[in-house]
């Protein structure tokens, strides 16, 4: 028997807390700032804790550009950062980040809240819903992050011309103008409207599923859930979506540090480009790390996210009865 996609939560210490379901709505009772906070602070946990894998899948996917597919694992550009970089390398373009996932985050759960309210009538476990309000949310934050990722990115590879965020903003602006910043804007929005759609109606359906398991808890959810959940999510949009996101990779880097420059950003031209050069095997370059950073990611930033909620309709229920 489906159970609510938002019922009783439990404390982080998986002790049961009771909720206001029965008087909430499907919004789960807060407002839309509540939910920019949570999602801003679930967003911003998420890319910190898992940077360095972003970096490992950022250097293999640009990488094609002087070597053939074959020769560039997962294992061979992690010790080539640590021997050349250190530490420090896997980290490098991490306060661009911490700049965009933040605000791009907020905006991403607070629309999709709402549209999910609004799409779903009702219905908590209709799963299209989700994968629509997942579209709805992702087209809007896309905007928001798509210039601090690729500022991110670029500080990102092996010899980086740029000094820091700042620098890099200034010298694009200057070199390439504003539409830089934008330039993988469409396919980052093609490649992130599946991954969201597969992304919250696995998710969703997923976390119905887990709670399934276990009749008599169908009622609560623990972070082992939304962690769980989330991380089968991840896993599967970032399998699915990996062509695209090498596509994105190669249009936010090029002309850097030896990367293809692209006569055009037509996903086409740079696909054909990628096919030429590597086969389509170029097409899955960074398949294992995207992977993996997605996992954990999608199961730290849902359970944050979750927590988060938890944590705020805590405070709206103690001020209530005050």
């Amino acid at each position: 028997m489906a159970t609510d996609a938002s019922p009783n939560y439990r404390t982080t210490d998986f002790s049961v807390t009771p909720s206001t379901t029965m008087a909430a709505t499907s919004h789960d009772g807060l407002e839309f700032w509540q939910f920019m906070i949570s999602g801003s602070v679930a967003g911003s946990v998420e890319h910190m804790a898992m940077f360095p894998v972003d970096t490992l899948k950022t250097r293999m996917q640009v990488l094609g550009a002087s070597f053939p597919v074959q020769s560039v694992g997962v294992r061979q550009a992690f010790n080539s950062i640590l021997k050349v970089e250190g530490p420090a390398g896997l980290y490098r373009g991490i306060a661009a980040m911490g700049l965009g996932a933040g605000p791009a985050h907020a905006v991403y759960f607070s629309i999709y809240e709402l549209c999910k309210e609004f799409f779903s009538r009702g219905d908590p476990n209709n799963s299209a819903a989700h994968a629509v309000s997942g579209v709805c949310a992702t087209v809007v934050s896309d905007a928001v992050i798509t210039p601090m990722d690729m500022v991110k990115q670029r500080l990102q590879l092996k010899s980086s011309p740029y000094k820091g965020v700042a620098d890099c903003v200034k010298r694009v602006l200057v070199e390439e103008g504003m539409g830089a910043f934008y330039v993988s804007y469409r396919t980052t929005v093609i490649m992130n409207a599946p991954f969201t759609a597969v992304h919250f109606a696995t998710y969703e359906a997923a976390k119905r599923g887990l709670m399934e398991v276990d009749p008599e808890s169908a009622n609560d959810e623990t972070l082992i859930v939304h962690a769980t959940a989330g991380a089968a999510a991840g896993a599967i949009a970032a399998a699915v979506t990996t062509p695209l996101d090498v596509v994105k990779t190669q249009l936010q880097c090029q002309g850097v540090c030896g990367c293809d420059r692209f006569s055009s950003s037509s996903i086409g031209n740079v696909i054909e480009t990628i096919v030429r050069k590597d086969g389509y095997r170029g097409l899955m370059r960074g398949w294992i790390p995207r992977m993996l950073f997605h996992a954990p990611a999608a199961a730290i930033c849902w359970s944050t996210y979750e927590a988060s909620k938890s944590f705020v309709q805590r405070l709206n229920d103690e001020k209530s009865t005050l």
